[in-house]
């Protein structure tokens, strides 16, 4: 099969003026799918369509928006003649929202869904695309999408991206707004490669060690608050009992996540490099199994030809960037096939490295790495590992959260 090349000669000038921003992305995206998918209950009311914006399933990355931004990005959309606000009178009148994006780039039914799943998430695959636009549109094979997208390069409304290293397929993002996360500020790439101390890892046992009571004083208790990460958890339960193959998570801590995998059902084992947040975890949560482990010589579960899924919740932090690779493909080799990696970083923030000395009434000296998306897409790629999904959420304030969230799955093919 020969692949399509990348389109060199784009329109001088772009499809939309102004380009859409992230928040029209995904209104039109999200009113674009369920003209489809729930045509019964389209157009949608201003409710609806905040719920269609924030659903945790088929968008990357997840978003939290309230009412009054969804009606500000319609009323925006409106002006420009993309959407139409229209009244229902069915009992009472309600404003409802409807998409012309499609009338005003004259898009067939298959040029339709590609750009929609394309606007809800992001750059991807031919096979991927393909499998996403199922309820959309079913394509026939992957050449019928490869051929569709030849033909939407051809109006300047998508492009083809450069291999990365480690894919197999060249990828595609539409053209219609920016889809790709921004560069990282100049100030934060003036500050050079991350160099971490020699005894870096003597003091992430030391600093784990001192705070442990307290730590998990702090947080045994905080994914009950936490919607989207339960969400994410009971996926992987769930993939893990019905393959029958347990899951390990590395970084355990006080052993709250693994915990929570074994209550939802998944054989579940936590590892951590600190002795005292061990016994905290065997304290607080006897019925999961704990055990002193490093991340980077995790070994296959000894009654099964792999692990159904590997956690490292927020256990790559204390890490530099140049470290990601070796210690990802450390995370992926004993996966079983069809097995996930599970990752959850902090990401964005002024600085890479965030140093303190003070943490939960104790004195340490600990370094925390805030990573680039890129980067850990680049890493995991070359694990060889596919199918990526990644969900990137704001900081909480009432947690006490500075910076961004990042949560990314792949899974070994």
């Amino acid at each position: 099969m020969t692949e399509t090349q990348p389109t060199s000669d784009l329109p001088l000038d772009p499809p939309l003026d102004p380009p859409l921003s992230e928040e029209e992305q995904r209104v039109l995206g999200a009113l674009l799918e369920k003209q489809v998918t729930v045509p019964a209950s389209y157009p949608l009311t201003l409710s609806a369509l905040r719920g269609a914006c924030n659903q945790t399933s088929s968008r990357e990355p997840v978003v939290e928006y309230d009412e009054q931004l969804v009606e500000q990005v319609g009323r925006r959309l409106k002006d420009r003649g993309l959407l139409r606000i229209v009244w229902s009178d069915t009992g009472r009148r309600t404003l409802k929202y409807h998409q012309v994006l499609d009338e005003v780039l004259g898009l067939a039914a298959d040029e339709r869904a590609l750009v929609t799943v394309l606007l809800l998430r992001g750059p991807q695959a031919p096979g991927e695309l393909r499998t996403r636009t199922e309820r959309l549109h079913p394509f026939a094979d992957r050449q019928a999408v490869e051929a569709c997208l030849g033909g939407l390069a051809g109006r300047g409304l998508v492009v083809q991206l450069p291999r990365g290293r480690g894919e197999r397929d060249a990828r595609w993002r539409h053209l219609l707004g920016a889809s790709e996360e921004t560069p990282a500020p100049a100030a934060t790439a003036a500050e050079g490669p991350v160099v971490l101390p020699e005894d870096r890892d003597d003091r992430v046992r030391a600093a784990y060690g001192a705070v442990a009571a307290d730590y998990a004083d702090t947080f045994a208790d905080e994914l009950a608050a936490m919607p989207f990460e339960r969400w994410l958890l009971d996926r992987v339960a769930a993939d893990a009992v019905a393959a029958g193959r347990p899951v390990v998570e590395v970084g355990s801590g006080p052993g709250h996540v693994t915990a929570y995998l074994a209550a939802a059902g998944a054989d579940a084992t936590g590892l951590d490099l600190a002795p005292e947040m061990v016994e905290q975890a065997r304290t607080r949560f006897p019925d999961a199994t704990y055990q002193v482990g490093d991340l980077r010589r995790l070994v296959r579960p000894p009654a099964a030809d792999g692990w159904a899924a590997v956690l490292a919740w927020y256990s790559l932090i204390h890490l530099a960037p140049a470290e990601l690779p070796d210690a990802v493909a450390a995370l992926a080799r004993p996966l079983a096939p069809g097995g996930r990696l599970v990752l959850a970083l902090q990401t964005g923030g002024p600085r890479r490295v965030h140093r303190i000395e003070e943490w939960h009434g104790h004195q340490v000296s600990l370094d925390f790495v805030h990573h680039d998306v890129a980067e850990v897409r680049a890493a995991v790629e070359a694990a060889g590992l596919g199918d990526v999904e990644w969900y990137r959420r704001g900081p909480v304030a009432a947690r006490g959260e500075t910076t961004e969230r990042l949560y990314l799955l792949a899974a070994r093919t």
